[in-house]
């Protein structure tokens, strides 16, 4: 099993920055694909952006340049991190964001953090 924790969530202006952090915990194996998803009310949730245990990343045309995805996955503390860092915010950001594991055919998610950008 595998345990996702987000934080870093909250209300910022338009233009403001904020910073999603999720731990994962559990059978997190070396190869697997980190990522973010969101969720926007009335809307399905669509990918931000992933990425892969050799660091590649994959972004969505609309956070392209303005938002940034990291992960620190250390064998040596069992530590695995995923990061979102969101710069340039804008309203039609705000949603419940999603940290997502894909690993071995199955999806792991979080609870969700709320991201809310006013204008």
């Amino acid at each position: 099993q595998v345990q996702l924790v987000e934080s870093g969530g909250g209300l910022v202006q338009a233009g403001g920055s904020l910073r999603l952090s999720c731990a994962a915990s559990g059978r997190i194996f070396s190869i697997n694909v980190m990522g973010w998803y969101r969720q926007a009310p009335g809307k399905q949730r669509e990918l931000v952006a992933t990425i892969i245990s050799g660091y590649r990343t994959n972004y969505a045309d609309s956070v392209k340049g303005r938002f940034t995805i990291s992960r620190d996955n250390s064998r040596d503390t069992a530590k695995n991190m995923v990061y979102l860092q969101m710069n340039s915010l804008k309203p039609e950001d705000t949603a419940v964001y999603y940290c997502n594991v894909h690993q071995e055919k199955y999806d792991y998610w979080g609870q969700g953090t709320q991201v809310t950008v006013s204008s």
